[in-house]
This record gives C-alpha cells, structure tokens and sequence, in this order.
C-alpha cells in the first residue's frame, strides 16, 4: 500500500464535516491511550531489557515515537503509555522526549507512562487490553474528555486522527475501529469485520478461512476505495486502534464486560451484540504490525529505499524524539550505499549497504556490513577505560568483521574478524548464552553482548 499525505482528506470525510465535527477540538476533548502490549515475546531478545514501544525504530527513533507524534500531529495532546514490562527506558524516553514540548500555555499536554499496579480494587497485573484500560479509568475520567482513542505501540504507519474522530462523531457511532484493506491472500491472517451499506460494522472473525473467509467480503466502496481497488481489496482488517465514547467505554468494562480482558476479541464484539453501534473507518494507507523480528528487521531495511513505504522526510507531519545533542556521524573513507546513519556515529574505511546503523555507532576499519540493523550504543566508552580491563572488547564492531542479515542490538561489543552471516543458514536458533538468537535466518545479537573475535556464526 502507497503512503499518503497526513494531511490528504479521505473520501468518507470531507473537509466541512471535519471542521463541523472537530468542535470541540481533539485538544481539549480526545485522551490518547497507547497500549505497550505484552511482553514481546515475538521480539525477543530485542524485548528482553526494555517494553515493546521502547524498541529502536530507523536509527535515531524508537516505536513509541510513531503513534505519540501521529497524536501530537493531530492535536490530541494528552497522552498515557500502559506497561507493564521493563518499562523503566520507555518512562525515560518519553519524560526526555516530550514533556516539556507538549501542549501550549492554553492547552496543557503530557506524555506519560502508566506502569500496571496493584490496589484492594484490582490487586491483579494487567490480564489484557481492556482490562489495562479499565484499572485506570479512575484516572482518565480526571481528563473530563469525551472520547478515549485507543492505540497500539508497535505498529508504523502516519495517520490524521482527526479524520478518525471526525467519522466517529458524523455517524454517532458509540465505538469506531480503524480498519485496513485486505485482499485474500494476506487476508486470512488477520481480524477481520463485516460492514453494511452504511459502514457499521455487523460481524466479526478472526483469522477465518475457506468459506468463512469468503463470507467475510464486503464492498469497500462503501467506506471510500475506487472501483478498481476494492475489487482487489474485498476485505478489512482491524488495525487495532479505536475511538470510544467515554461513556460507552466506562458502561462496557464495568457493567457489560466486567471479566473481559482483550478489546479485539471480547468487549468490541460483545459490544456489538449488546446493539451498540460500532462503525468501520477505513485508513488506506501504509500500515505494519511489527510485532516480530523479521517484520520489524523487514520494515527497518525498507527505510533505506529510494521510496520507502514509510518515510521520515514529512514536513507535514513529522515524526519527534528525544534531543540527544549528539554531534554529526564522522565517515573515514568509506564506501556507503542505500543506508542510514544515525547520529554520532564513527565509521572508518568500511563498506555499508542496505543497512541502518543506528546512533554512536562505532565500525573500525575493514568491516562489511550488508542488509544489516545495527541498533548503536547508550554512550561513548572512552578508549583508556577499556583498555584498563584485561580482554576487554570496545563497544561496536571489531576491525575486519563482517555481518550480513543481522541485528545488532546496542552496546553490542563485536571483536575484530568475526563473521555474522549464518554460514549454515539456520532458520531458528537460541544461543543466548552465546550472546545470539536466530529467528526466521536473521540473526539477533543481544543487547550488550559480547562475540568473541574471529567468530563465525
């Protein structure tokens, strides 16, 4: 799917009804709630010392900062974080990142974490989406909003939620759902929901197939495709994302569905089946669950193409982090194509291509880096300090290395003439004794792990 401007107005919103619909603004009536999910099994190791929406993303970038600043885009500026999993690095990102930025001296924002707790009301972790939601309700009834908008942190796509919010308010829907076109083939790995003639949803299946699957054809017409693509997209898939009436949401997690755990599969169909009135918004645009290594290395390395699915290089409506002050990436007579660097980076006589090398990354002379994702370091080591411990390997890749199809996360000390490349070409693999995972035949260097030098995996 093409990417398209944030700012472009979909079919099924025009601009007068989003004007008519946007009163009260997003800023003083929206509360952004993003979901950190669970703990990342499917990226491992990559989540085994931080939340999923702390992953680094594109070299200077981690996930959280994509659905914060599609919010802060959309002047939907108050925003909370859940977690529950090693979320100490995403707390620090964020208060580092946006605190100080958000909002204006009329309209008061923040970003903030909120960690699960236990209390004599809840004394459970968080079991779910919605019941994450739930035990915090006390406190985002505090923001006197209207509207609670639902999303996921670990997904990449650029959307304008105020056409969302927009299409909620002009049908009267009491919970809309993002939803994405789908043809067959990709089809029958997802949710999927059933429309009528108006764009409310009437059924739901998940990850159907066969004849199930074909039941689940609709005309996506109806929510704004052309002729041509709906024929070859007949299906929608939920993206994950939502907008709730504050008041249907409260009455559903604690009257209705008091137990239920999970948006996707319990409260929002069961919502449906109660009448209430749930409506599709279609996003026609670029959207990736990266929820596992290979999609999240596969997403990563399509930002080094002349044309990207997704790209950074919006003016429009960009993508913020942290201000890290780090200076420019310094490269000693090297050979670079197709690849990004980061910030702060020292890279000396070498051959990069198709890669993302990511911030105070440090590569000595000599290495060949290919179809890679090195991830970078938290801070510089100084040269004496390492040389003060005996067998000491500095942080970055060692002289004369070469890694091909990897990723490489920070603080990674890779010795001099080691070979990551998957010689055996092993599809999984867990080593992580010896600092590497293999999933999908894409190596996975731990977080501060150390290889040896002259080591071939």
């Amino acid at each position: 799917m093409a990417a398209r401007s944030i700012r472009s107005v979909p079919k099924q919103v025009t601009q007068a009804a989003l004007e008519l619909c946007l009163s009260p603004t997003t800023q003083s009536s929206v509360l952004g709630v993003i979901l950190g999910g669970g703990a990342g099994t499917r990226l491992y190791p990559l989540t085994k010392s931080r939340a999923k929406p702390a992953v680094p993303l594109g070299a200077n970038y981690r996930l959280i900062d994509i659905p914060v600043s599609n919010c802060i885009n959309s002047n939907v500026n108050k925003i909370y974080c859940l977690t529950q999993f090693n979320s100490a690095s995403l707390n620090r990102h964020l208060a580092n990142a946006y605190n100080a930025n958000v909002g204006s001296y009329n309209s008061m924002g923040f970003v903030e974490v909120l960690a699960a707790q236990q209390s004599p009301e809840n004394p459970e972790w968080f079991q779910g989406t919605a019941d994450a939601v739930r035990q915090y309700l006390w406190l985002f009834a505090e923001s006197a909003a209207q509207e609670y908008l639902i999303l996921s942190g670990d997904h990449l796509y650029r959307m304008d939620y105020e056409f969302f919010i927009a299409k909620h308010r002009e049908s009267g829907a009491d919970i809309t759902v993002g939803a994405v076109p789908m043809d067959e083939e990709r089809a029958a790995a997802f949710g999927l929901m059933k429309i009528d003639d108006t764009g409310r949803i009437i059924d739901f299946a998940e990850k159907p197939e066969g004849d199930e699957l074909k039941a689940m054809q609709v005309d996506t017409t109806i929510l704004g495709l052309d002729a041509e693509r709906a024929a070859d997209m007949p299906y929608i898939a939920s993206m994950g994302i939502y907008v709730f009436k504050r008041e249907c949401m409260e009455s559903l997690l604690s009257e209705h569905f008091p137990l239920a755990n999970d948006f996707g599969s319990e409260v929002i169909p069961g919502a449906k089946d109660i009448g209430m009135h749930i409506q599709a918004y279609l996003f026609d645009g670029y959207w990736e669950d990266i929820g596992t290594i290979k999609a999240f290395y596969e997403s990563n390395l399509n930002l080094t193409m002349p044309k990207p699915n997704f790209s950074f290089y919006d003016r429009k409506a960009p993508i913020y982090t942290q201000s890290r002050f780090l200076p420019p990436s310094k490269l000693m007579n090297c050979d670079v194509s197709q690849s990004i660097i980061g910030d702060g980076c020292f890279i000396e006589n070498s051959k990069i291509h198709h890669s993302v090398i990511g911030l105070r990354s440090i590569i000595s002379t000599g290495c060949t880096i290919e179809d890679a994702l090195l991830m970078g370091a938290d801070y510089y080591e100084e040269y004496d300090e390492c040389e003060a411990i005996p067998d000491c390997l500095p942080i970055g890749i060692g002289a004369g290395s070469t890694i091909r199809k990897a990723i490489i996360d920070k603080n990674a000390r890779i010795g001099m003439d080691c070979q990551i490349i998957n010689k055996e070409g092993v599809q999984e693999a867990s080593k992580e004794s010896e600092g590497y995972f293999i999933k999908d035949g894409i190596i996975t260097v731990c977080k501060d792990a150390e290889i040896s030098p002259g080591t071939i995996i």
